[in-house]
């Protein structure tokens, strides 16, 4: 499991001594936390331990009462400053997608490079559609509104216009909440294929075990305010009560199980 010694030489994010709080409610109390460049982190808690929170903390939407965080080597700030400097170097899938409404998916992707800047009109159009063509959406998806999608569909889209502007680090809060278990698994091997194609670095937020068996390098799992971090089969066997039962459950062990199955029958077949 990570400890602070562990440090890669280049992490693509480092949080340090994170403490959160609302009015009297501490969320996170002395967090640290690596992420090094190229993995998929899968990050789980409990209700109430603030793993929504700290996607926001670490893109600098939301201030701290303490600690540091770097996000590819710049030390982010929460005055606006560092999401300037960072500007097309990070993308967020907000639950939901979190599209507007009165936008087409085309207008929905361009939403960032309009922010940006300086790009042509007819160049932003054909970003879009290499985005929905890069997410898996049919060429037609360009021209539609939110409301004509399917979750699935919207799901994509989102993540489409997460990726406008070519970011190393990718974040994800429930991507797969919601879908159904074919729609779920598709986007599990659309995030491994977008990772092995762009060399992204992504967080997730999920509950989705399967997602956490199947895709994640690591798991951090956010107990008692902190972060333990570690593979799979590490935190199987660590002793925090929290952790066991969440890793020890009926299907937990459906999932832990799935990927040596399938090894199986493919080692059959061929």
């Amino acid at each position: 499991m990570q400890s602070p010694g562990d440090s890669p030489i280049d992490p693509a994010i480092t949080v340090r001594g994170l403490v959160t709080r609302f009015g009297s409610q501490v969320v996170h109390d002395g967090l640290d936390l690596i992420v090094e460049r190229g993995e998929i982190l899968g990050v789980v808690g409990g209700s109430g331990t603030g793993k929504t929170v700290l996607l926001r903390t670490i893109i600098g939407l939301q201030r701290p009462a303490e600690g540091e965080i770097t996000l590819l080597g710049e030390p982010v700030a929460w005055d606006g400053s560092s999401t300037i400097r960072l500007a097309g170097r990070f993308g967020m899938l907000f639950q939901e997608g979190a599209l507007f409404s009165a936008l087409t998916v085309g207008q929905n992707i361009e939403v960032p490079m309009r922010e940006r800047g300086g790009i042509p009109s007819v160049l932003m159009d054909e970003l879009a559609r290499l985005k929905v063509g890069l997410v898996g959406l049919p060429a037609d998806a360009c021209g539609k509104f939110p409301s004509q999608l399917s979750g699935g569909m919207k799901k994509r889209a989102g993540l489409a216009r997460a990726l406008a502007l070519d970011p190393e680090v990718v974040f994800l809060d429930e991507p797969t909440a919601g879908l159904d278990p074919i729609g779920a698994s598709a986007f599990d091997e659309l995030i491994l294929d977008l990772r092995r194609a762009l060399g992204l670095t992504v967080v997730m937020v999920t509950h989705d075990l399967d997602s956490l068996a199947r895709i994640c390098d690591r798991i951090a799992v956010l107990v008692n305010k902190r972060v333990v971090v570690g593979t799979m089969k590490e935190l199987v066997g660590h002793p925090d009560p929290w952790i066991q039962e969440y890793f020890h459950g009926p299907r937990a062990r459906a999932a832990f199980e799935a990927p040596a199955a399938a090894d199986r029958i493919g080692a059959e077949g061929g």
